[in-house]
């Protein structure tokens, strides 16, 4: 066991841009070659021990010796304006939660993301995905595929399941977007928090005083049948946590599994020919991007063996998940796109307790709007290079500003 390791060098800085949207920074590689974990530096000026393999990482996301809580002073921040400031009015979220109150908490809304509950919202994402498409077809060469396609499909989605009006999704979008913005001081971090809570407080108010056929709708009720009252402030924390990476996450996969497809044609003929292996495709497209590779970051509360590294109790663990996802002892011929591989051990929704509650949507979402735009727009392409797209380098979540697309 090493119980002792020197900061990686300055090169190793996290978090790395992505040189090329295809492919993790190249330290990742040399770092998952040269050992299993490895103490880092983050742009916080805080230390972390950054773990790069997939069977590793899989490991540490499973051990209830890991934290989620964002307020424990270990907890790592990749910048300075990352650490968030505890409000009096704050109500854990769901992603903070550790054991006993996560597993209690993500039982009381897990059966709105059932397969079968996902299954029955299918018909109207058709139809949404289906309008955007009739507008694009309808409207100008080029096309931004992420207004016309990419964010509003999965905004309006999210926006119907909650019950929150789409009118205000601009409201919601420009401030998610500031969250994720690894670039943005604290002061505006903090005024977004401040606005997006104020306005989540008044909806859940109002539909705590008339109940809607929507998830917060049915939550408030069965709070009130199951322990009496509804917990508002729960309400609100889930709400802010459901809204923001509803929409934010497909949006960007959406556009990312566009260019990819359209820049490996071999691979785009493989779902055109057989709708059936959309969904393959979809995870590996999942693997491919991994766009929230920090989501997996956590915090020891005890002295835990990791990769035979020895992580003390207090000190920040980042699960590497894009590394982890490019890990060739795990996924043969990592760094390819390969559409049938069938691979669904990946960590791009994360892994253990804490594994994405809506990734069931996040998958169907994607299905339809990859089948589906490319049987209506067969002869899609880009409208730009790949080298002078808009990539989201300054973002917590990878993706892309805007997509120029024609056909």
């Amino acid at each position: 066991m090493t119980e002792v390791a020197e900061p990686a060098t300055a090169d190793a800085v996290f978090p790395l841009v992505r040189s090329c949207p295809f492919a993790p920074p190249p330290a990742y590689e040399k770092l998952r070659e040269s050992g299993p974990v490895h103490r880092v530096k983050l742009q916080s000026g805080q230390e972390a021990w950054a773990i790069t393999r997939l069977e590793d990482v899989r490991q540490m996301l499973t051990d209830p010796r890991f934290s989620s809580d964002r307020f424990n002073p270990g907890f790592p921040f990749l910048t300075k304006q990352g650490r968030p400031v505890r409000r009096t009015n704050f109500t854990a979220s769901l992603i903070n939660m550790d054991p006993p109150e996560h597993g209690a908490a993500r039982r009381e809304v897990v059966g709105e993301f059932t397969v079968r509950r996902m299954k029955a919202l299918e018909p109207r994402i058709q139809q949404i995905v289906d309008e955007h498409i009739d507008a694009i077809l309808a409207g100008p060469k080029p096309a931004d595929l992420v207004s016309a396609l990419s964010l509003p499909v999965p905004s309006l989605v999210i926006c119907e399941l909650l019950g929150v009006p789409y009118a205000d999704h601009e409201f919601f979008q420009v401030r998610s977007s500031t969250l994720l913005n690894r670039d943005v001081d604290q002061d505006t971090r903090v005024k977004a928090v401040d606005e997006l809570q104020e306005y989540l407080d008044r909806l859940v108010a109002g539909k705590e005083a008339d109940p809607t056929d929507d998830l917060l709708g049915r939550q408030i009720l069965k709070q009130r049948e199951e322990h009496g009252e509804a917990d508002h402030d729960s309400l609100v924390s889930l709400a802010f946590l459901l809204l923001i990476a509803g929409h934010e996450t497909t949006a960007n996969m959406i556009s990312l599994g566009t260019v990819a497809l359209l820049e490996n044609p071999d691979q785009l003929t493989i779902i055109k020919n057989d709708p059936g292996k959309t969904l393959d495709a979809v995870e590996e497209l999942l693997r491919y991007f991994t766009i929230a590779e920090f989501a997996t970051s956590r915090v020891a509360t005890e002295d835990v063996e990791i990769g035979g590294q020895l992580i003390r109790e207090g000190e920040g663990v980042l699960g590497l998940s894009y590394s982890g996802n490019r890990d060739e002892t795990a996924f043969e011929n990592a760094g390819e796109l390969d559409l049938e591989r069938g691979a669904r051990h990946h960590v791009a929704f994360g892994f253990g307790p804490h594994q994405c509650l809506g990734q069931n949507l996040a998958r169907m979402e994607l299905q339809i709007v990859f089948d589906t735009l490319f049987r209506r727009i067969p002869e899609l392409k880009l409208a730009a290079p790949v080298d002078q797209l808009p990539f989201k380098h300054d973002s917590s979540i990878f993706g892309l500003y805007c997509l120029p697309v024609t056909w």
